[in-house]
């Protein structure tokens, strides 16, 4: 039994979310914690307006290689100590970067190693491209389909979207309602309600 209460939480309203992205267990409390910002995000917007943001979580280095700045990365020079996304403090930093275009890269243990960096996409490539989603989407398609990483993308309509292996693995909705089966972009989506969190998600089947 964990002695982590939060942990457990997070487990009980994301794991499933987790599975179905295929997380390996070094990366799943991370994605999870990750969700949670994502969803808050996708909440509360900022400065009155909705935002969106990406978010790449594990295999760093490689990503690093698929990726370059935008601008002087804000992290840069900080404590490893002072990133962690379990901090109440750093979290309300990175809702403040998030209206800064680019993705955040998160280390498997939850440290966030650099902000404001533009994935390298194919733009040549159908397969990163989903009618009625945007760049920031192929992006996550890309990212998650050449790397062992998982994408999270907060999209502007209030909707989390979680790229694993190149396709869309889950949808997370910041609210009590079940949307119409042709408005989502999971394949062959299982739909629930997760009341304790005040979300509804929709689920890629694990075994496709």
């Amino acid at each position: 039994m964990s002695l982590d209460p939060r942990r457990d939480a997070l487990d009980g309203i994301f794991g499933p979310v987790a599975s179905t992205a295929r997380c390996s267990e070094s990366c799943r409390r991370t994605v999870e914690e990750v969700l949670q910002l994502a969803v808050e995000i996708a909440r509360e917007g900022r400065e009155g307006r909705k935002i969106g943001t990406l978010f790449v979580v594990g295999d760093v280095e490689e990503t690093l290689r698929r990726s370059r700045p935008l601008l002087l990365d804000p992290l840069y020079g900080h404590p490893r100590e002072a990133l962690d996304v379990a901090r109440p403090d750093f979290r309300e930093t990175v809702k403040e970067l998030a209206q800064l275009d680019g993705a955040f890269l998160v280390d498997a243990d939850g440290t966030f190693a650099a902000a404001a960096r533009y994935i390298e996409v194919d733009v040549g490539s159908p397969l990163y491209f989903t009618p009625g989603l945007g760049t920031r989407h192929a992006a996550a398609a890309s990212i998650s389909s050449t790397t062992r990483a998982t994408a999270i993308v907060v999209s502007q309509s209030s909707i989390v979207r979680v790229y694993a292996g190149g396709e869309i693995r889950a949808e997370i909705i910041p609210e009590l309602f079940l949307m119409s089966r042709q408005q989502l972009f999971t394949p062959d989506a299982a739909v629930r309600q997760v009341p304790e969190a005040g979300i509804t998600v929709a689920l890629a089947d694990e075994a496709r």
